[in-house]
């Protein structure tokens, strides 16, 4: 009995020292900055998600980050109209078209203006017009979600909800910068 009790007590240790082992080897993957700099957002796996999206943040320096996040703010936004269009094709009723409606007016805000607005601000070095545009995206697609208040379950929750997080993600990145 006492064997036994041995044996799975040093299974327990090895299996948790290869678990160890292995966590601290991913984040050896990771450049230093991109840690760093994701420790200090507000979604820290996210985070590491879209800068590991783009092989650029091996080498990039905050500024770069900044916009990769945007980066990925733009495409869940393109996403986000995409997703709009074909909605809107299938003829939903007054309420939820009036709905999608404010949404593709909202994410056509967020393309044109905010994107924009922000990409542009970090190529000049002026990151408060970019921490602007990320603060204005999370206010626009809680915009949209709020579109669909008493129409019933939004259709978009899912998009709304990334383009948010993300854009909360390059604000946070953004402010490094100030």
């Amino acid at each position: 009995m006492m064997k036994i009790l041995i044996s799975v007590i040093l299974l327990i240790i090895m299996v948790a020292q290869t678990y160890a082992e292995s966590s601290s080897a991913s984040q050896n993957k990771d450049p230093p900055l991109v840690v760093t700099t994701c420790k200090n957002t507000p979604h820290y796996r996210l985070c590491l998600a879209v800068l590991r999206s783009s092989p650029r943040s091996a080498t990039a320096d905050v500024s770069e980050l900044a916009l990769i996040a945007v980066g990925a703010v733009k495409t869940e936004a393109k996403r986000a109209m995409d997703a709009i269009k074909k909605l809107r094709k299938g003829g939903e009723g007054k309420e939820v078209a009036e709905a999608l409606k404010q949404c593709a007016e909202v994410y056509d805000a967020v393309l044109v203006g905010d994107v924009q607005e922000a990409e542009q601000g970090l190529k000049l070095g002026d990151p408060k017009f970019a921490e602007n545009g990320m603060a204005d995206t999370a206010v626009e697609a809680d915009s949209c979600e709020s579109a669909f208040a008493g129409v019933g379950k939004s259709p978009l929750s899912r998009v709304n909800s990334a383009v948010h997080d993300i854009a909360e993600v390059a604000r946070a990145i953004i402010r490094n910068l100030l």
